[in-house]
């Protein structure tokens, strides 16, 4: 069960964006210690979320759609946030090996990433 700010954005991009996938993963833990971390953690998060209200619009477009529904978030607890935000016909080229968002742009060279199709996640 999700606490605190984990739960606080599961709710709202939850009644903002109707998601047929939503994933919040808090990974604070991993950073502390390190710049923005905050005693007792939330402060980092992975996020996935899946959600037709992408259909047509671009990478940037949706992370500000997303950071528009947690700018509260943004501008307070959370220092850091991974985000993946595909539409429902991209979510099988969504590939987020180890739990980690593919990046990088259509195709994620870093060691041992899943490698996608050339192309599956292009903005136009």
């Amino acid at each position: 069960m999700m606490t605190g700010v984990a739960h606080t954005i599961a709710a709202k991009l939850t009644a903002g964006l109707a998601p047929t996938r939503l994933e919040v993963v808090d990974e604070s833990a991993r950073h502390a210690g390190h710049a923005g971390a905050r005693e007792g953690g939330e402060s980092h998060f992975q996020v996935t979320v899946v959600s037709a209200a992408f259909v047509g619009l671009g990478r940037v477009a949706r992370q500000r759609l997303v950071h528009g529904l947690l700018a509260e978030e943004l501008s307070g607890p959370v220092h850091a946030l991974s985000l993946a935000a595909v539409a429902p016909a991209e979510e099988p080229t969504a590939t987020l090996a180890g739990g980690r968002p593919r990046r990088g742009g259509p195709v994620d060279r870093r060691p041992g990433v899943t490698k996608a199709p050339p192309g599956s996640n292009t903005d136009p």
